[in-house]
């Protein structure tokens, strides 16, 4: 059933790119308090975190009524009313389309904006055939059905949230916050269930290095041995490391921990958000986690697979950061001592200036 959807789905992409094409505008949306723009970001929780400083400028310059439409796996990144007024959750089920797009037009938006990099299917079915005067997306293979492009920045030259902020210029605006960053704030009672974890397991007045041993796939696990030689390394200074990852990964975990560190493993990503927002530091190789870290300037080291791609990691946006990173498809042949000769100097600077200014 799955691949007759997909062959639908690109059967009507390709009627829309024929038939459904936009007249090209010169000019960009007008844009007051009254102005109802709607934003499609769907996929995953680090494409929503990303776009959360484009959202965020957008309110603070004009408060305009922003609408997201947003995937089941990110909705939740936009709940807060400091980036929308509203979020519209996107069902896969084909039978839904028709009754999305009724609402979509009912709602009159000012303009519609595309916030994906790749061509969506999906997406470019929803642009094509909701109504507005104006439809925003970046120049790519489906820039027919636009009114107005953003060119695309290099991806293997600047940050994602750097291409992301391109669309600033459709609203004839420049980011004045000084600190443009990822907005994300992890809820009170998440943040009251950590300092409680924290005093129950750790101390507040010694540094917590958070060890992430948790990843998007297991391609990105880079093997028990390697973090046990990382959690031997870090006795030798006055901290307290924190095992961190997700339920399935438990039992990797405790073969790290070896009853000696404590684990933190959590389902809710704004308590695990919380969790890290009161980092000292972070070791991961995952992405997800590294978009919270950069929200609340955690200090940060990586390990990534960066496999078939010249795009640049989406390594933190704010956060002092370093990595190190492997051509080849997983961590498997990423040895200790090669992490060891990188991280070492890196974590002793932001070590001993904690140290220094505590």
């Amino acid at each position: 059933m799955k691949k007759i959807e997909i062959i639908i789905r690109k059967i009507i992409l390709q009627l829309l790119l024929l038939f459904k094409w936009t007249k090209k505008k010169s000019n960009y949306p007008v844009l007051d308090k009254n102005s109802k723009l709607l934003f499609i970001r769907l996929n995953r929780i680090g494409d929503a975190l990303v776009t959360t400083p484009l959202l965020y400028e957008l309110k603070q310059q004009i408060g305009c009524m922003i609408y997201v439409l947003a995937s089941e796996q990110n909705y939740f990144i936009f709940n807060n009313s400091q980036l929308c007024d509203e979020i519209i959750v996107y069902n896969k089920r084909i039978k839904s389309q028709k009754g999305l797009i009724n609402k979509l037009n009912e709602l009159n938006f000012d303009a519609i904006i595309d916030l994906h990099d790749d061509v969506s299917t999906t997406v470019s079915y929803i642009v094509a055939l909701t109504k507005s005067e104006y439809k925003i997306g970046f120049d790519k293979s489906n820039a027919k059905i636009y009114s107005n492009i953003i060119m695309r920045l290099d991806a293997s030259k600047y940050h994602v949230i750097d291409r992301v902020m391109e669309f600033c210029k459709a609203f004839n605006i420049k980011p004045v916050s000084p600190d443009v960053n990822i907005k994300y704030q992890p809820s009170r009672e998440s943040l009251n269930f950590i300092d409680s974890f924290i005093s129950k397991n750790l101390s507040s007045q010694k540094f917590i290095f958070g060890i992430n041993i948790s990843a998007g796939s297991d391609a990105r696990f880079w093997g028990t041995d390697n973090y046990k030689s990382l959690v031997e390394l870090l006795k030798d200074y006055e901290i307290i490391p924190l095992i961190m990852c997700v339920e399935r990964d438990l039992e990797l975990a405790l073969e790290v921990s070896q009853n000696n560190i404590p684990i933190f493993y959590n389902p809710s990503f704004d308590i695990f958000s919380a969790m890290v927002s009161r980092l000292d530091f972070l070791f991961t190789p995952d992405t997800s986690i590294v978009h919270i870290a950069s929200a609340f300037k955690v200090p940060t080291f990586g390990i990534y697979v960066k496999y078939n791609t010249s795009d640049l990691i989406w390594y933190p946006y704010k956060s002092k950061f370093d990595s190190v990173t492997t051509l080849e498809p997983t961590l498997k042949n990423v040895k200790f001592d090669e992490v060891k000769i990188k991280f070492l100097p890196f974590f002793e600077k932001i070590y001993y200036e904690h140290k220094q200014n505590s």
